[in-house]
């Protein structure tokens, strides 16, 4: 029901937000002209305010990932788009550069939690200069035909392993957030059965892998309810309009909801100055925000399966840390892991999966010498300042790349 009166609610406003910006642009062309400053100053409010009224929807179409070229060495060279291996739910994407030279290959695992994989764009550009970059792109589930099946949180951890043969032997994992604790499982199948595409190196950075330790707001939330709560409350079917029309799913607009609730002074406060920055003519100002928000708007449905076993198995009963995790029935033993390097990475002020629980990776890895182990805390960042921002491409990025050569 919340799914059809969000939808319907959507549907009303797509008229209004079409109006705002055609009269926006209209207002642009006066605004380019030889106005005065004092005539165009309330041209530039209103122009502000029809902006911020036709961006009021959400999007739940993957943004671009942009990035069609990268320095390598002292050149510039084209980067291409080009699927590797495909399934209805997920991606294999490889940025393919015009390049001669074998680099290190790299499967980065975007999360698979109501946003879309270019969350990490910055990330994947980062990597990208030295390493033979692939990442998993996940499909919005409302556009997942009933017809493909289900798709719970022993699919995910498969389409890695998929992802992984399909890249063959030889390849290193990089996990941002919520997929470290698939992305280790992954790997711990893989070496219990001795398959030759088990990585090489796993980088597991800002993930719950014991939720547990210093417990977050993210985590209360989790654990405040029963999972039959949620299945109830947060769990809709998709409108038949879509092509996923009859799944149930955790819807993304829902999950955006949760995390703006988390901080929603800043929230308004942030699209308070952008109103301010466009009637200032701040474009520079407005124009980051913008692409922030147009990011941070774009949402991705899970399928109702995977959500709820993921905070019920993963969040909840915190099956890994406690032994207890299965996959298709068969217990995972991460001690299992021998042939893979260890790096863990933490940010000091995380207050989505706080200090602790990703380093709870290094005890439950026990079969890796500690030479091929490292932990990493790194100072004064945040969730997202992990794997984007200055100190993600000068401080943590050289400890990734460092892990990745010396297990290559």
């Amino acid at each position: 029901m919340i799914y059809l009166a969000y939808q319907s609610q959507a549907d009303i406003m797509q008229p209004v937000r079409m109006l705002a910006a055609s009269a926006l642009s209209a207002m642009n062309g006066s605004l380019n002209g030889s106005l005065s400053s004092f005539a165009a100053q309330p041209l530039r409010s209103l122009a502000a305010a029809y902006e911020m009224l036709s961006r009021t929807g959400i999007s739940h179409e993957r943004p671009p990932f942009a990035i069609d070229k990268v320095m390598v060495g002292n050149r510039e060279v084209a980067v291409t788009e080009e699927p590797a291996h495909v399934t209805p739910f997920g991606t294999l994407l490889h940025f393919k550069k015009d390049v001669d030279m074998a680099q290190p290959r790299v499967m980065v695992v975007a999360p698979l939690s109501g946003h879309f994989a270019t969350l990490l764009r910055e990330t994947v550009r980062t990597l990208l200069p030295e390493n033979d970059v692939y990442i998993t792109d996940w499909h919005n589930a409302r556009d997942v035909p009933v017809s493909d099946g289900r798709f719970g949180f022993d699919d995910y951890v498969e389409h890695m392993i998929e992802f992984l043969g399909a890249l063959g032997p030889g390849a290193h994992i990089v996990a941002v957030c919520q997929p470290c604790v698939a992305a280790l499982v992954a790997t711990a199948v893989m070496a219990k059965n001795g398959m030759k595409a088990q990585p090489k190196s796993l980088t597991l950075m800002a993930g719950p892998i014991d939720c547990r330790i210093n417990p977050t707001k993210v985590n209360e939330l989790a654990t405040g309810k029963s999972i039959e709560w949620f299945e109830q409350n947060l769990i809709s079917i998709v409108p038949a309009k879509s092509p996923g029309g009859g799944r149930r799913v955790y819807p993304g607009f829902v999950q955006l909801a949760a995390f703006m609730s988390m901080n929603m002074n800043r929230h308004v406060k942030a699209h308070i100055e952008l109103y301010e920055n466009l009637v200032k003519g701040e474009i520079a100002k407005a124009d980051a925000t913008k692409a922030f928000y147009d990011e941070y708007f774009a949402v991705l449905d899970l399928a109702a399966e995977f959500y709820l076993e993921t905070v019920q198995w993963i969040f909840q009963e915190f099956r890994l840390p406690k032994g207890e995790l299965k996959f298709r029935g068969e217990l995972v033993e991460p001690k299992a892991i021998r042939k893979t390097s260890l790096l863990t990475i933490e940010g000091e002020r995380d207050d989505i999966c706080a200090l602790g629980q990703t380093l709870a990776a290094q005890d439950l890895c026990s079969g890796i010498k500690p030479y091929r182990k490292r932990h990493h805390m790194q100072a004064g960042v945040g969730h997202y300042g992990v794997f984007s921002g200055k100190r993600w491409n000068g401080q943590i990025y050289p400890i990734v790349r460092n892990t990745i050569l010396a297990s290559d």
